[in-house]
Order: structure tokens, then C-alpha cells, then sequence
């Protein structure tokens, strides 16, 4: 059994853009923003351009720090995207985002040409959920542009990922895959200084994992790094509640609550506004020392 450390959320900095940000003080909001017809939370409402991007500008007055563009569905089962066409859905939104938003915006891709377009485009970070894995040359990509980049843990390929995921001890097996990713971003010339690191919530992972994965967050402060989460409306949420992925909010609020009283920095949502409220109290009991 990995030895847990304490529960504390240590304070980091990112560059973006040529300007210092601070990580920790308290929880940045990063709102979800899929442009796919096929996504599993808000069935391709937001697909169309014109409508994605007045969705990321209500998302950053809900109060996002970061709105996270999607154009290729990571749901078990879905089809695979080439470059191309995720590149036409998410380069007319970030335009957009960079041109009318007030906050960061990432790119969420496992392609590294999909990466540099929306980079070129405007967008601040990048959000590998295949750690390195699916792409080696995306992490030069990110690399190249200095931006920071999000290292999300996760096993096989979307479409298998969820058949029988075992894991003998699945904290420590964790921290080994992340510290492996970690390695792969510095070999392709990424600054460590740069990289945030995600548990990868519900990816290749049953819903007994994914709790267990969530109440010992705290092993991640291990690696060094700031911690991203993403449990909303999650697949466990739904085991636990028995709730559709649109009526998840209360088991969402829950488990961003549950993360970041474990020090999480980042908490990747679909409803800002109301967990927006639900890091703000976790936010004070954090401070308070819980």
C-alpha cells in the first residue's frame, strides 16, 4: 500500500502566454465545452460553432478560469475522429474564445495536429487524456509553444478501456503510470514546470476504482505537480446514484468537493455556476485546515 502524504494543496505557478499564474490558492473552474455531436453529457447541443462559443462565453461568466474545447468524443464506444474533422470543429470556437473570452482556454486532444492548430488559434493549454500515449509528438507541440500541458492517466484505447480494467493496487499503480508520463513530456522537451497531472477519473477504470481513486487523491501531491479532476457526471456518479448523466449535479458536487479537500488545484465541470459555489466553501474549509 502507497504511503499517503497529508492533504495539503501545495502552491505552483504555469506560464501562459507570457504572463505567471498562480496555482493553489484557490480552485480554478475549468468549464467543459464539447463540441462533438456524439458527447455522452449534453448529447451535441453544442456542436454547432456559433452556439459552442456562446456556450464557453457563458461558461466564463459562471466564473471558468479555463474553458476546455473538445471535438472528439471520449465515451466507450465512440468513433475516432480524424484530425481533420476535429480540427474544423475546434478551431472556429477557440478563435472565437481567444477574440470575446475573458479566460484561458485548452484544447483537449490526444492528436498532436489538432493541438497545434488550436494553439495557433488562440488556445493557452493543451489536455492530453492519453498522457503522451497516443501521440508521442504532441508533447513537442506543446512544448514548442511553452504552454501548459495536462497529463491525464489512463489505459488502452477509448473504445476498450472500460472491459475489465484490473489494478492489483490502483493508487500506486497510478503515481507509476503518471510519473511514466511525466518521463515521456520531459523526453519530448517539456518543461516539468508546465505540466498539470489528472487521475483520470472514470478512464479505464470501474466505478469501484474511480472512488477509490478519488478518496486518496492525496497520493498525486506526490509527484509533484498540480492536480487536475474531472468527476463531472461521471459513469460512478451514476452506479451510486442511480441518476442519468444530466441529473448527476448533487454526486458531482460531491466529489469535487471530496477533491478538493484533498488539495486538487483544477476541477473540470460542466456546471460552473453551481460548483462554483461547491469550491468555494471547500475552498474555506481548506483554508480552515480540514
Amino acid at each position: 500500500m502507497t504511503e499517503r502524504v497529508p492533504a495539503r494543496r501545495p502552491r505552483y505557478t504555469l506560464r501562459v502566454r507570457g504572463e505567471t499564474r498562480a496555482l493553489g490558492a484557490r480552485t480554478w473552474l475549468m468549464g467543459v465545452l464539447n463540441v462533438t455531436p456524439d458527447s455522452f453529457s449534453d448529447g451535441g447541443r453544442f456542436a454547432a460553432g456559433d452556439a459552442a462559443v456562446e456556450r464557453g462565453l457563458a461558461l466564463f461568466e459562471q466564473g471558468a478560469d479555463v474553458v476546455d474545447v473538445g471535438g472528439e468524443s471520449t465515451r466507450p464506444g465512440a468513433v475516432p475522429v480524424p484530425a481533420e474533422t476535429e480540427i474544423e470543429r475546434v478551431v472556429p470556437v477557440i478563435a472565437g474564445l481567444r477574440r470575446r473570452g475573458p479566460g484561458l482556454v485548452s484544447i483537449d486532444t490526444t492528436k498532436a495536429a489538432v493541438a497545434r492548430a488550436a494553439l495557433d488559434a488562440g488556445a493557452d493549454i493543451v489536455n492530453d487524456v492519453s498522457g503522451l500515449l497516443f501521440d508521442p509528438e504532441l508533447g513537442g507541440v506543446a512544448a514548442a509553444a511553452g504552454a501548459p500541458l495536462v497529463l491525464m492517466h489512463l489505459r488502452g484505447k477509448f473504445a476498450t478501456m472500460h472491459e475489465s480494467p484490473f489494478y492489483a493496487d490502483v493508487g500506486a499503480e497510478l503515481i507509476s503510470e503518471l510519473r511514466a508520463a511525466l518521463a515521456r513530456a520531459a523526453a519530448s522537451g517539456v518543461d516539468l514546470g508546465q505540466t498539470l497531472v489528472d487521475p483520470g477519473i472514470g478512464f479505464s477504470k470501474d466505478a469501484a476504482h474511480s472512488v477509490q481513486v478519488l478518496a486518496r487523491l492525496d497520493l498525486l501531491h506526490a509527484l509533484g505537480r498540480p492536480v487536475l479532476v474531472g468527476p463531472s457526471r461521471k459513469s460512478f456518479i451514476g452506479q451510486l446514484t442511480g441518476a442519468p448523466a444530466g441529473e448527476r449535479l448533487f454526486g458531482t458536487a460531491a466529489a469535487v468537493t471530496a477533491a478538493i479537500l484533498q488539495g486538487a488545484h483544477v476541477v473540470r465541470v460542466h456546471d460552473v455556476a453551481l460548483m462554483a459555489q461547491a469550491a468555494k466553501v471547500s475552498d474555506a474549509l481548506l483554508e480552515a485546515g480540514a
